[in-house]
């Protein structure tokens, strides 16, 4: 009997953790500065909270990010596949003209634009399957580690989707509550998103122009180097068996590096600001000069590898639509 006992107390107490882990006290001081700040009934707010559900999947994911465990090699098998070059491709096709007016306003390459697209959502194919606002209500009041900025966020996207007419309970999005073909958080989504037609409002959940536009916005904000070289491979002229951890922004320049031994693929200025970017694969490790383009597409997502793939893929898709 004990036996027996055993496996449904375990699972009572299973259930009871997860439900144990929304912190009610803090959902409700949450309502009440939001009605108060927004001049809207507690009701109204309250009434929307009590339909976000808890979801244990979304604080397991987000405890373990995949980017964290993978090689370059790996990571690069996901997005640089034929498969997904060829959409690229259509998909540049199909917005020729959007694409081309949005560069030529910003400054921002046309195959970067695509490649941010590309690595986020397969241009819109994979937009994610959580509930933004189930997302948002788990991390805010059931992630204490990053419960400050998730519980801003989700105020962010109250407030965006009043702003933007969007059904709060039926916007789709990544488990942390990216949403759109952009993949924009609710606070980028409503600092950074543009109308393509700059009229009306931007949407990024259905509307491939306005995505396009914003990707843009956001690169052309954080400082994109127009006409820039983004990384070159680089190849040891001598061993060099240490060196430090690199930051991310480029604080040396090319010339630093040469010095010491490295040299890039492509002819680059000496006097460019550069920094070593090192991929490490499983037989082998990759050096390349990345450039401050590269680390402008890093404040889009902080992974080198996500940088690098967006770069790698707009290149891709760039050579493969020349071709035809």
């Amino acid at each position: 009997m004990l036996k027996k006992l055993i496996p449904t107390l375990l699972l009572f107490f299973i259930s009871m953790t997860a439900f144990g882990q929304i912190d009610k006290a803090q959902v409700a001081a949450f309502a009440k500065e939001f009605s108060e700040k927004n001049d809207l009934p507690l009701s109204e707010v309250t009434g929307i909270l009590d339909q976000a559900e808890f979801q244990q999947e979304i604080i397991d994911k987000i405890s373990r990010p995949a980017e964290g465990t993978m090689t370059w090699g790996r990571y690069r098998k996901i997005f640089m596949t034929p498969e997904r070059v060829e959409a690229g491709v259509v998909f540049w096709n199909e917005h020729a003209e959007a694409l081309r007016q949005v560069s030529a306003d910003t400054g921002v390459a046309e195959e970067v634009i695509l490649g941010i697209i590309g690595v986020e959502t397969y241009f819109g194919r994979i937009k994610g399957s959580y509930r933004v606002l189930d997302a948002l209500y788990t991390l805010a009041f059931g992630y204490p580690k990053r419960s400050r900025f998730f519980t801003k966020e989700l105020g962010h996207f109250l407030e965006l989707a009043k702003a933007e007419n969007l059904e709060v309970t039926g916007v789709l999005g990544s488990y942390a509550g990216a949403m759109g073909y952009s993949q924009f958080m609710p606070s980028s989504y409503k600092a950074y998103a543009r109308s393509f037609d700059k009229g009306g409002t931007s949407d990024l959940i259905d509307s491939p122009e306005d995505a396009i536009a914003s990707v843009a916005n956001y690169l052309k904000v954080h400082r994109w180097k127009t006409g820039q070289p983004i990384t070159s491979k680089a190849t040891m002229t001598r061993e060099i068996s240490r060196l430090r951890k690199q930051s991310l922004r480029p604080k040396n320049k090319v010339s630093d590096y040469t010095a010491i031994g490295f040299k890039p693929a492509t002819e680059l200025p000496a006097d460019l600001k550069a920094t070593m970017i090192i991929l490490e694969n499983e037989n082998d490790t990759e050096h390349w000069f990345g450039l401050e383009n590269f680390y402008v597409i890093t404040r889009y997502n902080h992974s080198k590898l996500y940088a690098m793939a967006v770069t790698q893929l707009s290149q891709e898709i760039k050579t493969e639509r020349g071709i035809r």
